[in-house]
């Protein structure tokens, strides 16, 4: 059930690449939602996707941008300021990517180029976008920028290895240039702390299957689909969110805050008695 939430919003969505991509899930909650917006993902990731088929089915312009660069995201962010005719109210940033995971280097022998790619595709592009929307004042008063973050950021998970740093630097950034923007003129910066998702990135982490399933008996209310992260995403796009900034929002059916649970204990009573 749609109920206008963003109707007459401006925005940009970045990362949108397939069907199980938390940002495409995104694009079409707030298409149904009343907003118009521009889509946007590295060249190399387009061709990989199917982001035109979304633009198509959301009404929506595809500006190509290598988030990475400050030259592309100035094209992207005046383009969309001019097929959108104003300035933007809310921001998706959903990008990440490790090639020592791709390429299955363990954390105690990371390539440390890879490393920096890392940082620099999956962290400091956020403070790229948010750089370029603040010079160029692209932002609407008490608009809303995001980005996907994931729980490692705090904790370890082994397999996530350089990730874990990305997405710390990540948490970091949106809460130093939340201050920011929130001064200048009432933008709300926030993190969202996704359950483990099923997406073409998640399914290359090691043993993501098995964590899947771990989460999922850890958590509560069961691990957030990329369905129910598009929901919350889109209430904090919305007015009815204007004093909330700086936040790393756990989205996580409870998982972390859970120790442990009756379905953790069983499953261990029953290996130990095996």
């Amino acid at each position: 059930m749609a109920y206008n939430l963003l109707k007459g919003k401006r925005g940009i969505i970045f990362g949108a690449l397939d069907s199980s991509s938390i940002a495409w899930k995104v694009a079409e909650k707030a298409h149904e939602e009343g907003a118009e917006f521009v889509l946007s993902n590295a060249p190399l990731a387009m061709r990989m996707g199917a982001i035109n088929d979304l633009a198509e089915q959301c009404n929506a312009q595809v500006i190509p941008a290598d988030a990475t660069s400050i030259e592309d995201l100035e094209k992207l962010v005046d383009g969309a300021v001019e097929a959108l005719g104003g300035k933007i109210d809310f921001v998706l940033h959903s990008i990440g990517m490790s090639p020592n995971i791709r390429k299955k280097k363990p954390y105690e022998s990371l390539n440390y180029d890879w490393f920096q790619k890392s940082l620099d595709v999956s962290a400091l592009s956020f403070h790229k976008v948010m750089n370029v929307l603040y010079a160029k004042d692209a932002m609407s008063d008490q608009g809303s920028i995001l980005a996907l973050s994931y729980i490692a950021a705090q904790r370890v998970f082994p397999d996530y290895t350089d990730m874990a740093q990305a997405k710390a630097c990540l948490e970091s950034i949106g809460r130093s240039f939340g201050y920011k923007f929130a001064k200048k003129n009432g933008v709300r910066v926030n993190t969202i702390s996704q359950s483990p998702t099923v997406t073409t990135a998640g399914k290359g982490i090691g043993g993501f299957n098995a964590f899947i399933d771990f989460a999922e008996k850890m958590s509560p209310l069961g691990n957030a689909t990329a369905d129910d992260c598009a929901d919350y995403c889109i209430t904090l796009f919305s007015d009815l969110t204007k004093k909330v900034t700086m936040q790393n929002l756990m989205h996580d059916g409870g998982f972390s805050s859970t120790g442990i649970t009756g379905e953790i204990i069983e499953a261990l009573e029953q290996g130990s008695a095996e």
